[in-house]
């Protein structure tokens, strides 16, 4: 086997490549461990939030909850700030370092969806997390994956709260959650999801619609609650 000769023209050529892969390696581990930092950080932050809004489960008042969980929304927006500020030394490279936030941006969203379902019983739209995190799509925005993920992982806290809410004698949550659930169900229908981590998600939405089809059936069994049936019963049986 022949050696190249250190002083060839070939071996300098060699060199000054690799001397070159190291800087380049180099400057990219550094720039994913100052993006991990903020990524640490912003766990932190959902940690608290999600702390808080667990306190909704155990019937306290919606109002007092959602106050606490939102004054750390601000604190979300300074991490997203600078992430978004890092990201943009590296252009063109988003989708490169994607992957040292996404979990945490997923986790994000499905607490922003629930505070906003809480609220108002409709579903935060994708622009409106953008808004409440001050993202800037041209420059960085949410990936939709990891937008549809989270509003999963938020469908994941229904049927708790539905069993939690009839146990504390509010009879007629179920059907409003399962008219919620049904409608998003059927939006999710309209995707033509690969066979991947998001097709796996919706398919645990599934459960999360039956698990309040069933909380509900019982109630009406009972006689708890309100006479006639409502829009999410029919449509969740024209699905069935």
């Amino acid at each position: 086997m022949a050696f190249l000769n250190p002083s060839s023209p070939t071996s300098e050529k060699l060199e000054k490549q690799f001397v070159e892969f190291r800087h380049h390696l180099e400057e990219s581990g550094n720039l994913r461990e100052r993006i991990q930092a903020v990524a640490t950080e912003i766990d932190s932050v959902t940690r608290i939030i999600y702390a808080s809004l667990l306190l909704v489960h155990q019937s306290l008042s919606v109002s007092e909850v959602i106050e606490k969980a939102k004054a750390q929304i601000e604190v979300l927006k300074e991490h997203y700030s600078r992430l978004s500020e890092i990201v943009r030394e590296c252009p063109g490279q988003y989708y490169r370092y994607h992957g040292d936030w996404k979990s945490e941006t997923q986790t994000v969203v499905s607490l922003l969806a629930f505070m906003h379902w809480l609220e108002t019983g409709t579903l935060v739209l994708h622009s409106e997390v953008e808004e409440k995190l001050g993202l800037i799509p041209t420059e960085f925005g949410l990936d939709v994956d990891d937008y549809l993920v989270g509003i999963c992982f938020m469908s994941n806290e229904l049927p708790r709260y539905v069993v939690n809410q009839v146990t504390a004698g509010d009879y007629d949550c179920p059907r409003k959650v399962l008219k919620f659930l049904t409608d998003l169900h059927a939006a999710f229908r309209m995707l033509n999801l690969r066979n991947d981590f998001l097709r796996k998600k919706f398919d645990g939405m599934k459960y999360d619609l039956r698990k309040v089809e069933e909380v509900f059936y019982d109630v009406k069994i009972r006689g708890l609650a309100a006479n006639g049936d409502s829009v999410g019963e029919k449509q969740a049986q024209g699905q069935s």
